[in-house]
């Protein structure tokens, strides 16, 4: 019987650094997610794969976040600030993704905000954000 199932190897993280994200759709889940006002209607495991698609795209974005702070000077207040983003960013996604409301805006929250620390780690030095 063969499987349909591939699995990747991918220690040095070469192939988050290749593959572009799609930035507009995660600002529309995003938004979208951020809009809800109590309960959003919809079933736990919908809410379940919706936090699931934030995770992936937060770990995606804070990868893009660590290479272009990377490029900085150690002593780059940038820097220390994208220290502080990824931090929070790592306690937040040790959590299992649930299938709740807050979990879901939880991570949408996160991904903005990966995603204004690469903007500004753009602004700092145009040539290292990698994300679209």
């Amino acid at each position: 019987m063969s499987s349909t199932h591939l699995v990747l190897h991918d220690p040095e993280g070469h192939l988050d650094a290749e593959l572009p994200l799609d930035r507009e759709l995660h600002k529309a889940l995003v938004k979208a997610v951020l809009g809800w006002a109590g309960n959003s209607g919809l079933p736990p495991a919908d809410l379940q794969q919706i936090a699931l698609l934030l995770t992936g795209a937060a770990h995606a974005v804070a990868g893009d976040v660590r290479r272009a702070a990377d490029l900085l000077p150690e002593d780059h207040a940038a820097r220390a600030l994208a220290d502080v983003v990824l931090e929070e960013a790592d306690r937040r996604l040790s959590a299992p993704a649930e299938g709740t409301v807050g979990c879901a805006q939880n991570r949408a929250r996160l991904v903005r905000a990966l995603y204004e620390r690469l903007d500004r780690l753009a602004s700092v030095a145009p040539q290292t954000a990698t994300a679209p």
